[in-house]
This record gives C-alpha cells, structure tokens and sequence, in this order.
C-alpha cells in the first residue's frame, strides 16, 4: 500500500501516525518453510539484507510483514546513504521496522481495519536486533510531527485508523509529510565529465507529468569516485541514441542519453515554477521503485478523511456515454471500455462487452491463476476470425496502475516488460485491447525461476477425436496414481486436456521439464498407437496426440483455467474431475453461457495446484521401484 503526499501535520482522533523512515521498503513473507524477501518491485533482499533474514527463523508464527529496511549511522540516525554502501559496511546497524500484517496463519489479514492489524502484529512478532515492531502515536499528528523535526528524521506517516490494506494503490487513507525536501527523479541520462572528474559529469533526471516524461533538472554533487564509478557503468547497459524527452533541455555539455528505467533520490532546496529542482544532490539509487511511479508530487485535493467504509471490494460504479463505450471504476482505477458492442465470436453473437461482463462474473475464480505470473498476451482486437497477434512488452501506453515486471529475454537481448493481472481493473484493461483469453507463466513473482506446478499437455492431431484425448488423459491419471501423486486435470477450451500437479516452487524449470518427459515417456510405451513423444511437426505422425512435457520451460504459458477461448462456441478451460472426463463431452461443453453456474457448483477443482508441491523425488523412487 503507498501513500499520497500530503502538505503538513494535522490532529485527528481517526488517524495515527508513524515515524517515516529513510530505507528500503520491503515485504518479508514467513508463510513458507524459507523465507521471502523482497522489494515492492520483487528484487530479493535476502542475500543483500542476510543479517535481517537471518532472524526470519526467530519468528513463532506464519506471516507475511510490511515494512522498511534502516541503515543507523554512529548518531543512531537513518541514513539512506549508507544503506546504498552495505557493500562497503558489512558491520551496518541494520534494523527492518515493521508496520503492518498482511497475513497470519493461513488467513489475509488486509480487510481489518490498521489498528486491529497493529494489535495483531504487535503480539505476534518477535523483536530481535534487527527485527523490530514500528509503534505509532493516536491522534496528536502536530506534537508528533515536531519531534521528529526536532530529531532531524525525515518526516511522518498518516494513516487512517480503520484503513483497509490495499496493494499498490496510493490511496488518502496513508499520508506522507516531510520537512527534508527529497523526491525521486528517474535517470535519462549523464553529461560528460568537465577537468579531473572521471566518469561522468551530471545526471541529467526526469519525471512523469500525465504521462509524459519531462526534465526536472540536473545533478553532479552527492557523489564520491566509488559511486561514480558504478553508476556509470550501469549507465552503460542502458545508453540509447536519442533522447527519452519529448521536449530536449539545452545542457552546457554533450549528453549520453540513457534508457529512464534507473530512479535516484535526490535533496533539494526547492522546486521552481516550471518544475525544476534547485539545488538537487545525489542520495542514492532507488532499487525498491520503478520509474513510473515517479511523477509530479503536486496533489492539492487531498483531504485527510474523517471515516471510510470498510469494504474493500472493487466499486462498479458507471458512467455510460453510450453502448459503445463507457466508463468503470474498478479498484478505484478508471478503466475506459471501448467498442463494447463489437462482434468478437461473430457464429455466436458474443460481443466485446460479453466478453469483459464474463471475465468480471469470474474474477474471484481465475484471479488466483494469473496473479504475479507474467502474461503473454493474445490479442483479437477485430475479433476471431480477424487477424490476431501476440504481445509480450506493454508498451509505453499502458495505465500506470497496471502492473509490470521487467524479465530478461536472451532470444531478444533485451528486457522484456510484461503485464501481470492481479485485480479486476487489470483483467477489464486487458479484455479491451482484445485479450479473449489469458495466458499466464507457470512460476511468479518474486520467484520466476521456480514453477508452482508441472503441466502436462495433450495436444491432438487433427485426426485425433477428443475421446482418444480423454484415453490419453486418464493414462496420465493412471501412471500418476501409481506413484501417489494427485493430478488435476482441465479441458484446454480448444482440442486438447491439460494435466496439473503442484511443485510448490521446490524445483527448477529442469527439473521440472525432466520430470514431466519421465511421466510422458510411461504413458507413451501405455498408449504407442495414439501418442507421440516427437516435437517436430514435419517428424510426427499426423494421427497422433503430442505428448508435450517441453510446456515445462521458462516463459512457457498456456490458457488459465477458467480462461475463454478464441474459438467457435466461446469454449472455456474448464478444470474437471476426474471421474467426469468420460468419453462424449467435448470442450464446448463448458463455455461463456454456462461456465459461471458450473463453478459455482462444484467450486475451485483447480485450487490445490498454486499449494504445497509434491516429493518429486519420493515420485521418482515409486517410479523406479514400479519399472
């Protein structure tokens, strides 16, 4: 959850208030038997923070924490400066203030109100040296705020008493105020260095104002020769030919322009009228933000508020312009709704609008599927019979409130940004680019390099009938049941059955693409006549169903369960069990009209797959025991 600038200090018996600490903002997730911990952006802190992370085990319970990283320097003061040179300081006075409870023993704890996840906290966690409860003050924000001027801290944070947490909305209900004039700046390149300097001369910063990325100034002072050295050679990796500005500023010295993904905090003494920085000295990298999070400061509506509901669930107010296009608010965002009576499934008569209404009827269904899983996006803007295309990166235009996650691709030599979906307003976005169905990764952040579950995929020929695939399907359930471990299976919603089982993160993509050839190659000596284990096409026999385990690979996505599909009959990927896989269904059996009442009767089959994983090598010693 972040917060909103706010102007000055302020009582309220509705509010609390909290030290604002100059750190790294981090998440420590205890729900697992190892820890996670990581930045807002899913950068591990674990090897970079281990004197925290060690204490991790000194805790009784399973949680999930919000709070800061502090560096202490030798006045006992935060010190953002000497957190960026932990490198350089192995014997930092490291302390990670915890202010909130996400999580506890298996339930969310983010719709209590603060103050009744305060108390919850404060009773569960265990204070170490390094580890330490954030404590606040009710009420007297004015008296508050002097101390912490008069201790020379960085500012305050208000928050609302009753607020509910909601993630990365920067909501009224959490205020910030500072006397120390810092902000962050984005990196858009460096000048070059003038006399004995080496390196570079000043870095020249940005920020996003409605969306555009304008110069807010520059800054050569807050350097020594060791930062500016390996700021310099980051910089390299990220030099580009033309300036990200529309606008170019004049510079008294030639200028390498950088791609603006690098974001600084920079001291200043004031901001001028035009909006540039006066005065502003280098404090440090920001690991912990990404640069679209950086932009004009000024929010002069914000009110503190006095009292708030306390429902958190995604508002669907509308403002209809016509049945074309409209206008929803959904967890708090605005999503503008185009062309919503345009044919998408043309035998069907399903429009673009029917398409968003089914993904809002089963959000709650499929939003565990896609939540922090880089998506590869299929999009059919004119429909399915139309040309299509996929889309990895999100581009430049995509709302600030969509999430994304940079992953590094070596076929492209590139950083590739791609969309992840965890909130309704993110799914009705993707629908109106003409996303029918979605595709997500099989691991998720912060951990991309391990899948929570294995997918086995039956992928007909088109001589193949969906009952051979039903034969084949129930083979993989037997040699899975003879080495004790449960699957779950779906239709693909096109011609294919998807075969689930959770990993729980233990493996690596390897691992995982090794043990799922294992099982194929056991259901392909059952079943020689109709399957195939040959990857290429013009090699494989065209009456045989493809026994596919290479989905196992990173960046590898398939459809979602619960996830339309662009074909005729708007079929869905329906997760069944497994004494319903009977030879005659068919995948449009479960489609648009009726997929919302089956879930409801029969619940999340699909559940168990992003829970704990199986013994992989336990199911191996059966295997070899078996053969």
């Amino acid at each position: 959850m972040l917060a909103k600038p706010f102007d000055k200090a302020f009582d309220d018996k509705n509010w609390l208030f909290e030290i604002k600490w100059d750190g790294y903002r981090a998440i420590a997730d205890l729900s697992h038997d190892d820890p996670l911990f990581y930045s807002r952006n899913g950068i591990s802190f674990l090897s970079k923070f281990d004197q925290v992370a060690q204490d991790f085990d000194q805790q009784k319970y399973q949680m999930i924490l919000d709070g800061e990283i502090v560096a202490y320097d030798d006045h006992g003061k935060p010190s953002f400066q000497l957190l960026q040179q932990i490198g350089d300081n192995p014997g930092l006075a490291l302390v990670y203030q915890v202010f909130d409870l996400l999580w506890l023993n298996g339930h969310s704890t983010k719709e209590l109100p603060l103050v009744q996840r305060k108390e919850l906290l404060k009773e569960a966690l265990i204070e170490t040296d390094t580890i330490k409860y954030c404590d606040h003050i009710p009420e007297k924000g004015i008296a508050f705020f002097e101390q912490m001027k008069k201790m020379k801290l960085e500012g305050m944070i208000a928050k609302l008493a009753a607020s509910q947490y909601v993630e990365n909305y920067r909501a009224a209900d959490w205020l910030k105020i500072k006397f120390s004039n810092t902000e962050e700046a984005i990196i858009c390149g460096f000048t070059e260095p003038r006399g004995s300097r080496e390196s570079f001369g000043a870095l020249i910063l940005g920020k996003y104002i409605s969306h555009d990325l304008v110069y807010c100034g520059h800054t050569g002072t807050g350097f020594n020769n060791t930062s500016l050295k390996d700021l310099y050679q980051r910089l390299q990796k990220l030099i580009v030919k033309s300036s990200p500005f529309e606008t170019i500023p004049e510079t008294n010295t030639p200028v390498t322009w950088t791609k603006p993904e690098l974001v600084c905090e920079i001291k200043y003494s004031q901001i001028t009228e035009n909006g540039i920085f006066r005065h502003p000295v280098f404090m440090g990298i920001r690991e912990d933000k990404e640069p679209e999070e950086v932009k004009d400061a000024a929010d002069s509506d914000i009110q503190p508020k006095k009292s708030r509901t306390m429902k958190a669930k995604a508002s669907t107010k509308r403002t209809e312009t016509s049945e074309k296009e409209k206008e929803i608010t959904l967890n708090k965002h605005i999503v503008k709704l185009t062309n919503q009576d345009k044919i998408y499934f043309p035998k069907d008569d399903i429009t673009k609008g029917d398409v968003i209404e089914y993904y809002q009827s089963v959000a709650g269904y499929i939003l565990p599927y896609l939540k922090n899983r880089p998506l590869s996006l299929n999009r059919f803007p004119n429909g399915i019979e139309e040309h299509s295309f996929y889309q990895k990166d999100a581009g430049e235009h995509v709302p600030d409130w969509v999430k994304t996650t940079q992953v590094y691709s070596e076929s492209n030599d590139k950083y590739i940004d791609y969309i992840y979906c965890n909130d309704k307003a993110t799914l009705a976005y993707l629908n109106n680019l003409g996303c029918i169905d979605f595709n997500p990764w099989s691991s998720s952040l912060p951990d991309l390099e391990h899948p929570d579950y294995l997918v086995l995929d039956l992928d007909p020929s088109k001589k193949n009938t969906f009952d051979e695939v039903i034969e084949t399907a129930l083979q993989v359930n037997e040699v899975l049941q003879s080495i004790k471990i449960k699957g779950y299976c779906k239709t693909s919603g096109s011609t294919g059955i998807h075969v689930y089982i959770p990993m729980g993160g233990k493996y690596d993509f390897d691992q995982v693409k090794d043990f799922a050839h294992i099982l194929m190659k056991q259901v392909h000596e059952k079943l020689p006549e109709i399957t195939t284990l040959e990857r290429s096409l013009q090699k494989r026999d065209s009456k045989k169903i493809y026994l596919d385990y290479l989905q196992n690979r990173t960046g590898q996505t398939l459809a979602s369960a619960y996830s339309l599909r662009p074909k005729q009959g708007a079929s869905v990927s329906m997760p069944l069990d497994w004494d319903e896989l009977k030879l005659g269904i068919l995948p449009t059996d479960y489609n648009i009209d009726n997929a919302l009442e089956r879930i409801k009767d029969k619940g999340d089959l699909f559940k168990p797959i992003i829970g704990k994983g199986i013994d992989m090598m336990k199911a191996l010693e059966l295997l070899q025991n078996i053969d």
